[in-house]
């Protein structure tokens, strides 16, 4: 017979078992592709080269092997009709912290944040958790890619590309680290006593130009091996920045601090790329002389300065694209009240783009493989092209509608659940009502 203790470990065994089931989402990832896939009779949109009206994909061992007008299915093919369907390149999220936030209001679920100012060790995908209920929400509004970076004051840590399917970090990974996220926007002055805050501007430079010069003699010693050096994590991460083998990801939006950057950067012969860039069309000639891209930091955006135009913030992709100016489209990524939870709605802000000005050609590569090759991962992803992975998203219409549903979707060929908790709760309360007008 079993005794009162043991029923007591029991019970509390099963009661841990389903707080943790209740706190994960129970969407099972994708297995690997074992058939060729053949896609046929959708719209192709292809982003890197035209849109085919009526045309096919295939795919095998999760890359895409032809793009067409027609294509016959090898043996032991699955095809599936795409008849009114359009294929879609997986879109990306630019800049978010997708997996490293749940709950705003809830402290216990963020770990977005590093205590400090200088956490360049900080790496954003060890803390992802592949069970985020918001990562099966974003997959659903047809984000299969994001890059991941934490918060903070100012050097915010490495940032990553990670897959939103996986069981683990390391499935879900893609590009890791994908660069160094600099919240730049810190060192504009915001108090009336401009000298003091020029003042604490400068002196933080001068410690961060210390730190590179620092991290410059450390890896020269590294190299060099001709004295015993202590590994030292945090000037270790600042190494691929120094060899320009990864970007700063940094924070500017007021034209004074994207000034700042772009010239602290040219000093330093560092890479850069913009996040934010409010006032980057203000840069023009600057950005597109040392060729700096920017990452928009979405267009549902209030005006920053008290003399702008209300919907300065609506036009800023089209402003970018006639400046010359290469960019992408971000969703409601740092910084934001929404956050993470939000990703879901990057083509609406694609789209917002369009309503004021932009192509929507230009709105989706904004989101596809623009964003790809900014983030260095546009040799894998981003377009519909033979050869690259087989990261695509079949949609019951144009992306940029609101009415569009994303009904299927892969990563490398898997096919990915796109139920979710809005799913769910759509099915259960249909339900109810529908008994009840009975």
């Amino acid at each position: 017979m079993m005794t009162v203790s043991r029923w007591h470990c029991l019970l509390a065994c099963l009661a841990i078992a389903i707080a943790a089931t209740l706190e994960a989402n129970d969407q099972v990832p994708g297995e690997p592709q074992s058939n060729p896939i053949l896609i046929r009779g959708a719209t192709i949109h292809r982003v890197d080269e035209a849109t085919i009206p009526v045309g096919s994909v295939l795919f095998d061992a999760g890359k895409i092997v032809a793009v067409d007008v027609r294509i016959d299915p090898p043996a032991g093919c699955v095809v599936v009709d795409g008849t009114g369907k359009h294929v879609y390149p997986g879109l990306i999220e630019s800049m978010t912290d997708l997996g490293l936030r749940e709950i705003l209001s809830v402290g216990e679920t963020s770990d977005s944040n590093e205590r400090g100012e200088r956490n360049p060790n900080v790496r954003s995908w060890v803390a992802v958790n592949p069970d985020s209920e918001l990562i099966p929400v974003a997959r659903a509004g047809g984000i299969m890619i994001a890059h991941v970076s934490p918060g903070g004051p100012f050097l915010r840590g490495q940032t990553a590309v990670m897959q939103m399917d996986g069981w683990t970090v390391s499935d879900m990974n893609l590009l890791a680290p994908a660069g160094l996220g600099v919240n730049w926007e810190s060192l504009q002055p915001r108090d009336k006593d401009a000298k003091e805050e020029a003042k604490k501007r400068d002196d933080k430079l001068q410690s961060l130009d210390d730190w590179l010069d620092e991290a410059k003699r450390y890896g020269e010693a590294r190299t060099d091996g001709t004295i015993e050096i202590v590994s030292d994590v945090k000037l270790e991460s600042l190494l691929p920045v120094l060899r320009r083998e990864r970007p700063l990801f940094v924070e500017a939006n007021h034209q004074s601090t994207i000034e700042s950057a772009v010239a602290y950067a040219v000093g330093r012969d560092l890479s850069l790329v913009i996040y934010g860039g409010y006032d980057a069309v203000e840069c023009a000639d600057l950005l597109k002389r040392y060729e700096v891209p920017v990452i928009v930091a979405g267009t549902y955006r209030l005006p920053l300065h008290r003399h702008d135009a209300f919907d300065a913030a609506y036009t800023l992709p089209a402003r970018l694209r006639k400046a010359g100016i290469r960019f992408a489209i971000a969703g409601e990524g740092l910084g934001y009240p929404g956050g993470s939870s939000n990703a879901r709605n990057l083509p609406y802000h694609a789209a917002n783009a369009v309503a004021y000005g932009l192509s929507r050609d230009d709105a989706v590569a904004a989101m596809t493989m623009s964003a790809a090759d900014i983030l260095g991962i546009g040799d894998r992803v981003g377009s519909v092209t033979a050869g690259k992975d087989a990261t695509l998203i079949v949609c019951d219409g144009d992306i940029l509608e609101t009415e569009t549903n994303v009904i299927d979707a892969f990563i490398q060929g898997r096919r990915v659940d796109l139920t979710s908790r809005h799913t769910m709760l759509f099915e259960k309360y249909k339900k109810k009502y529908s008994r009840q007008s009975r």
